[in-house]
């Protein structure tokens, strides 16, 4: 697996070789992990409904089809056409989802400004380089009451440029936004940043 010094992504052959031997590589749709850690993000969001949502590798459309009720509008990326196709498929039944193929961070999408931006299993695949860049577009395209999830497999395995803590770590210096919510377990970090402080109670007008 190879990267560059710049802020590309790791060697597009290594998701290639995946998705051409599996259509849910890492089994999303069939691990209870995988249903729960959906779950927590979702609830770890602090607005009900979003305008705009982005989501840079979607993989083959799980999150993205959990994510679809809460958006009126959702732009998915991936980097690996087979995941594009996948996720367009799952996500057919919402025609306010568009799927698109990008590389991250080098693509990022430069014509629309989102509320909802879900970084999901993708950071460790970056150099500490790409991931600087990453959190500065992202903050750079977040809606003044937008509001940013991050979240990643704490687990050591082949393939990663950088752990989930160093990813999230080197995310977080780059942070211009308030951190609303920093989820640790064993197996999983994830964490939620927005442009509006306010707890979910204050924004409801009950606390």
């Amino acid at each position: 697996m190879s990267a560059t010094t710049t802020a590309t992504i790791c060697d597009a052959a290594y998701f290639d070789a995946l998705y051409a031997t599996s259509d849910d590589p890492w089994d999303y749709r069939g691990r209870w992990y995988e249903s729960r850690k959906r779950q927590l993000a979702l609830a770890c969001l602090p607005r009900e409904r979003y305008r705009s949502g982005f989501e840079p590798a979607c993989s083959n459309g799980e999150l993205a089809a959990s994510l679809a009720p809460r958006c009126d509008a959702l732009l998915c990326a991936d980097l690996n056409a087979r995941a594009v196709e996948l996720a367009t498929q799952r996500c057919k039944s919402w025609p306010h989802v568009r799927v698109e193929q990008r590389t991250m961070p080098t693509e990022w999408p430069d014509d629309g400004r989102f509320d909802l931006i879900v970084i999901s299993e993708l950071l460790y695949y970056l150099t500490t380089q790409a991931t600087a860049q990453l959190a500065a577009l992202a903050q750079g395209s977040l809606a003044k009451d937008g509001t940013l999830l991050a979240c990643h497999w704490t687990h050591p395995f082949e393939g990663a440029l950088q752990s989930a803590r160093q990813a999230h770590a080197a995310f977080d210096a780059c942070m211009c936004l308030t951190k609303l919510v920093r989820h640790m377990e064993a197996d999983l970090l994830l964490e939620v940043w927005s442009n509006d402080a306010r707890p979910v109670a204050a924004r409801e007008g009950i606390a």
